[in-house]
């Protein structure tokens, strides 16, 4: 299904990536507010099972509340100053009333927000398969940017990014439900079962139950076909990035490193360029 509205793809993609650098702006807030108001929920659970008094002095965080400040001053920030990308670039960078520098987390996620939707709607159109995508993408985009920050995996997006991914397959969108169904059991098993096996032998923890349930949900949207791709994908780039960390930045070994951002990579060109992918392979294999 495709909407025409009777304007030239290069337009539409345009318009695509103004929605998605908006929609960006909002998608920093759920990275950085969303393990917050996780973390205060979990406080206040404790304190309630422990028979203690509630902390009364605590804010509520909610992805609206309280108004965005700086991190640093503790300035509001002007709706002028909040603009996408534009403020940022304004303001070079920094605080307007401390001079501190922003996080280039801010124009980044809002950058790849609006390349991404852009993207979907110049291959696909104002279309269902566009709709998806970017939705897909920016569930992504924020579970890694929450998983760079705080090595979490949120339920609040994993679980319903499976859901999501079965419910597009019902009608066989990307590909049919036996295979989805049978994806997202492949794609928890595989990771709990690397899980269990590495803390039988070594005795500690590998990886989160996070990202089991990460690649169930990709195992959901493309099937158990694209597993092995996705694992190896994955493997490899964060295997890459590890050493060099370890060699070129003095990351301690002991150090734990979040495997989340390399799955939603992974899933994602496997999501865009999987078919390509192994057809090449396929193609190689058979010279």
């Amino acid at each position: 299904m495709e909407l025409e509205l009777g304007l030239s793809q290069n337009m539409l993609a345009g318009l695509a990536v103004i929605f998605g650098l908006l929609i960006g702006s909002f998608l920093n807030v759920v990275i950085l507010r969303l393990p917050e108001k996780m973390q205060a929920e979990w406080r206040r659970d404790s304190r309630d099972f422990l028979g203690l008094e509630p902390e009364v002095s605590e804010q509520p965080v909610t992805l609206s509340k309280p108004a965005s400040r700086c991190p640093s001053c503790g300035v509001a920030i002007k709706p002028q100053h909040n603009i996408p990308l534009i403020s940022y670039l304004f303001l070079k960078g920094r605080c307007k009333a401390c001079a501190t520098p922003i996080s280039i987390q801010y124009p980044m996620v809002e950058l790849l927000a609006g390349l991404l939707a852009g993207f979907f709607v110049y291959h696909y159109g104002l279309s269902i398969i566009s709709l998806y995508g970017i939705v897909f993408s920016y569930s992504l985009l924020v579970l890694t940017g929450i998983d760079l920050h705080e090595k979490l995996l949120p339920d609040q997006i994993t679980l319903p990014l499976l859901w999501l991914g079965l419910f597009a397959n019902l009608s066989g969108t990307f590909i049919n439900l036996n295979e989805a169904v049978v994806g997202a059991i492949a794609g928890y098993l595989s990771l709990w079962l690397v899980f269990w096996a590495f803390k039988l032998i070594t005795g500690k923890e590998g990886m989160g139950y996070g990202d089991f349930k990460l690649l169930a949900a990709l195992g959901a949207w493309l099937g158990w076909q694209m597993l092995p791709l996705v694992i190896l994908l994955s493997t490899v780039v964060g295997a890459t990035v590890g050493i060099a960390a370890i060699l070129f930045a003095g990351r301690e070994k002991q150090v734990p490193m979040a495997f989340g951002p390399y799955l939603a990579m992974a899933g994602w060109i496997a999501f865009v360029w999987g078919d390509k992918i192994l057809d090449s392979y396929l193609r190689f294999l058979s010279l």
